[in-house]
C-alpha cells in the first residue's frame, strides 16, 4: 500500500533529534509521498534540505502561513514567496489562508495576503493549500470572489461542519482529513460518510494533531495509517482502498 501525507512539517524543530528515523518510520508504514507546506522564509532552506535528501518522496509548497502575516514583514514575505515560485518547482501555494484564533487584529492584511497568493497560484497553475482557523466565512468569501476553473486545492486540517465541507468542495477544494477524525469529540467522523471519498485526502499536519492512540504526543507521517484505519471504518472500505483512493485524489490535486 502507498499512502500520501498531503501536509507534514517534516522540517520542524520537533524532529531535530530523530528526523531520519521519523522519515524511515514513514517509509516503513508505506507513506512514500510527503507534501511539505511552507510557513515563512525562515524555514525555506530547511525545506530544500529535506527535498535534497529525499528527492523521490518529498514535494514542496511555497507560501506565507496566515499566522506569520505580520504588519512589519508581510509584504516583504510575499515578495519572497513570489521570487521563490519563479525560481523553483513547487507543487502548491501553501499553506495560506486566514487564522482568527491567534490574532484578529491582522484580519485585513491576512485577507490581502491570502488573495495575493491565490493569484500567484493561478499564475503558476498550482493548487492552493488552505489553513483556516475560526475563519470559514472569511475564507469562503475570498474563495467565492476568486472562484474560477483554475482555483483548486486542499482545505487543510478540515474540522468544519457538513455544510462547510460541501461549500469547500463546491469551491474547488478537497478536504484534508487528519488526526481530528480519530478524536472522540472531533465531530467530523459523524458526517464524513456522507461526503464522497473522491473529495478526501489524508494528512498528518505533523508534528501537530496526532491521531488516537498518540493524541497529545508528537505527530509524524507514519501515523497516517491510523487516520486511514479510521476512514476505512467510516467508509466501510478496506484500508488498501483508502490508501489507493486518497493517493489518487492527491495526484489529481498536486499533479504528481
Amino acid at each position: 500500500m502507498i499512502f500520501t501525507d498531503t501536509h507534514s512539517h517534516i522540517y520542524s524543530e520537533e524532529f531535530s533529534d530523530d528526523r531520519n528515523g521519523m522519515m524511515q518510520r514513514a517509509f516503513d508504514a508505506g507513506v512514500t509521498r510527503i507534501f511539505v507546506p511552507s510557513i515563512d522564509s525562515t524555514y525555506t532552506e530547511k525545506m530544500y534540505a529535506m527535498q535534497r535528501q529525499y528527492p523521490e518522496n518529498v514535494f514542496l509548497m511555497m507560501g506565507l502561513h496566515p499566522v506569520y502575516v505580520k504588519p512589519e514583514t508581510w509584504e516583504k514575505e510575499l515578495e519572497f514567496v513570489a521570487s521563490e515560485l519563479a525560481k523553483h518547482k513547487f507543487y502548491a501555494v501553501g499553506e495560506i489562508g486566514i487564522d482568527l484564533y491567534w490574532d484578529k487584529t491582522t484580519l485585513k492584511i491576512q485577507q490581502q495576503a491570502f488573495r495575493a497568493q491565490i493569484r500567484l497560484a493561478k499564475q503558476y497553475k498550482l493548487p492552493i493549500n488552505i489553513h483556516g482557523r475560526e475563519s470559514f466565512d472569511e475564507i469562503f468569501e475570498i474563495l467565492e470572489s476568486e472562484k474560477s476553473s483554475d482555483l483548486f486545492g486542499i482545505f487543510h486540517c478540515f474540522t468544519g461542519t457538513k455544510e462547510q465541507a460541501q461549500t469547500a468542495i463546491s469551491l474547488g477544494m478537497k478536504l484534508g482529513i487528519g488526526g481530528v477524525a480519530t478524536f472522540k469529540n472531533g465531530k467530523i467522523d459523524q458526517f464524513l460518510s456522507e461526503i464522497p471519498i473522491e473529495n478526501i485526502v489524508l494528512e498528518t499536519d505533523a508534528p501537530y494533531l496526532a491521531p488516537v492512540p498518540f493524541r497529545g504526543k508528537r505527530n509524524e507521517s507514519a501515523y497516517i495509517v491510523n487516520i486511514a484505519n479510521k476512514l476505512a471504518e467510516i467508509y466501510d472500505l478496506p484500508i488498501s482502498e483508502i490508501a489507493k483512493i486518497t493517493t489518487e485524489n492527491s495526484k489529481i490535486v498536486y499533479g504528481i
